[in-house]
């Protein structure tokens, strides 16, 4: 545990020195698999979908604020749904107003939340997002889980029915006919309700545990809210009679907790052996502290004696400094 302490102590440093640095590559990195995510999935509009735009879109967004890089990828799908299909990008332009006026009034400091929550869903882990959230963020986080969301699985109704809606068609009932699919994929999609209230409550439980003046309330908030995603998504998929996706929820929710585990050790690890209550007093209140200590490790200090063949004569007070002792003595 002491070497694990002593690496976190390092990284921390490292970032401190580097963090000019290492902030461009990090949000390049997120950056690039958001824009590659995109034209692998829904990638229609080959001119945008090569791997020199993805670099050129992610160089961008490294080096500009984080908004842009919201902008930029809004942008990329929309071009990529106009290539399916004029309705499409119709519809996807309306739910992108809505949910900008949404984010940006209720959720502006948490710029990249609502990108990495389709890319979780992506990656088969996107119960992490509400353990993340609720432990580094604050209650507002909820609203970047519910565009996300509502993305990937407006998104992810896209690509499943992307024949149909690419179909060509004349304006009349082929054009309703994708409007309704399109609707039909938000509007009557119970999946999307099941996620949307299963993560909604996870965030308030992991916040409001994690709040708690209790000791290990991080731990605790944490396998609360693994278990119940675990639970809940689990009884909602077998009442609704969803095939194939219990296995991939256990699996995602077991490593979900990992990495919220790994956040705790970098955001917020104490040391609860070492826990102080103090109670003091002025001219109108009594006061109750508790005070628990972060676990850290001090570095330590090296001290390299060098030897040579050369003899060296020392005198009394030389060595009694060698030694670090009283020199009288050595009388």
């Amino acid at each position: 545990m002491t070497s694990l302490l002593e690496l976190r102590e390092k990284l921390i440093r490292f970032y401190g020195k580097n963090e000019v640095l290492i902030k461009p590559i990090i949000k390049f990195i997120v950056s690039f698999a958001i824009f590659f995510t995109i034209n692998k999935y829904i990638g229609y509009m080959s001119r945008i979908s090569k791997i020199s735009v993805v670099l050129i879109l992610s160089l961008i967004s490294a080096v500009m604020p984080a908004g842009i890089m919201i902008f930029l990828a809004a942008a990329v799908i929309l071009a990529n749904l106009f290539a399916l299909s004029l309705e499409v990008c119709i519809v996807a332009l309306v739910l992108f107003l809505l949910i900008f006026l949404l984010y940006f009034r209720f959720a502006p400091k948490s710029e990249y939340d609502m990108c990495l929550m389709p890319l979780c869903f992506q990656m088969g882990i996107p119960q992490v997002m509400p353990l993340a959230m609720g432990l580094v963020r604050g209650v507002y986080s909820v609203f970047s889980i519910i565009c996300g969301t509502v993305l990937y699985f407006f998104l992810q109704g896209v690509y499943q029915n992307a024949a149909t809606l690419g179909a060509a068609s004349e304006v009349g009932e082929d054009t309703a006919s994708k409007i309704v699919v399109l609707i039909n994929q938000l509007l009557g999609n119970k999946e999307m309700y099941l996620v949307l209230g299963i993560f909604f409550v996870t965030v308030l439980i992991v916040y409001l545990i994690r709040r708690m003046s209790i000791e290990n309330a991080w731990t605790i908030a944490i396998i609360s809210g693994t278990l119940f995603e675990a639970i809940g998504l689990t009884a909602g998929y077998i009442l609704m009679e969803i095939q194939g996706k219990i296995i991939l929820t256990l699996i995602g929710s077991g490593i979900s907790c990992l990495i919220a585990f790994l956040l705790q050790f970098l955001f917020f690890n104490l040391d609860y052996s070492r826990t102080e209550r103090l109670q003091f007093e002025d001219d109108e209140y009594y006061y109750y502290v508790k005070a628990v200590p972060k676990a850290i490790v001090s570095k330590t200090e090296k001290k390299v004696k060098r030897f040579t063949g050369k003899e060296e004569h020392l005198t009394k007070k030389q060595f009694a400094e060698e030694l670090d002792i009283d020199e009288e003595l050595l009388d």
